[in-house]
């Protein structure tokens, strides 16, 4: 038996990168994982990867910033597997990397909508099925430049501080109910959002920084789902090699 067996994680953003590689382990773990995101190809054959290695797993399209499919895909992951112990919201945008004079307010306003507003349905939604279940797992995809000022990235920078301010209250509300939640900043990782050009063990920009393969974010990933209770909870766990 798996460190996770008999526990069921919806894992947004599930169809590449960071995603796809938390639900894949969660799974090998013992979880049934609900695999979610808006592309439907991408998550059914993350779903069909989990089914070939052993595992159990089912995708459910959605899209965050619509309550009610967010609502849709809870109802989902209840009826097919019984009910909802972990939820790492993973979906994220980055839509515009100009400086805000020159930025584009629509693309402003839909990273905010994903990267914030999409987690706020996700974990509001999430409550009463843990709540069902005894307690549970959230864990927030953060990041270095949610903590820290980033010339050209507005939109994503004011989302994720924004998250992480989210998680610490949903972490004081939930302490009693069993729930706990927290933030995993993965630093820099090679996925197709990110589009950091290949070089192992630094970014450009960065020389001492660490460019992580998806993979390499697992390890944290599953501490914070199997880490025993009642667990840390409104914490920061990074991987990043330099301070915010």
């Amino acid at each position: 038996m798996g460190a996770l067996t008999g526990k069921v994680a919806v894992v947004t953003g599930a169809g590449r990168g960071i995603g796809a590689a938390i639900a894949e382990a969660y799974a090998q773990a013992g979880a049934t994982v609900v695999c979610a995101a808006r592309s439907q190809a991408e998550i059914e054959a993350t779903a069909a990867r989990i089914a070939d290695a052993g595992g159990n797993a089912f995708a459910v399209t959605v899209d965050v910033t619509d309550a009610a499919g967010v609502g849709a895909l809870y109802d989902r992951a209840v009826a097919q597997a019984g009910g909802l112990d972990m939820l790492l919201v993973n979906a994220g945008v980055s839509m515009d990397q100009r400086p805000v004079e020159t930025s584009d307010p629509a693309a402003f306003e839909r990273t905010i909508a994903v990267n914030l507003t999409g987690a706020y349905h996700c974990a509001r939604l999430a409550i009463p099925h843990m709540r069902a279940r005894g307690g549970g797992r959230m864990v927030m995809l953060g990041s270095g430049m949610g903590h820290s000022s980033a010339h050209g990235h507005a939109g994503y920078s004011c989302s994720k501080a924004a998250l992480w301010m989210l998680t610490r209250i949903l972490a004081d509300e939930l302490r009693n109910d069993g729930i706990s939640v927290n933030e995993l900043v993965p630093g820099p990782v090679q996925t197709s959002m990110t589009a950091v050009p290949q070089r192992t063990g630094s970014v450009v920009s960065n020389p001492i920084e660490w460019l992580k393969r998806p993979e390499d974010v697992v390890p944290l990933a599953m501490f914070l789902a199997t880490c025993p209770a009642p667990g840390p909870t409104g914490q920061s766990f990074s991987l990043m090699r330099r301070t915010f």
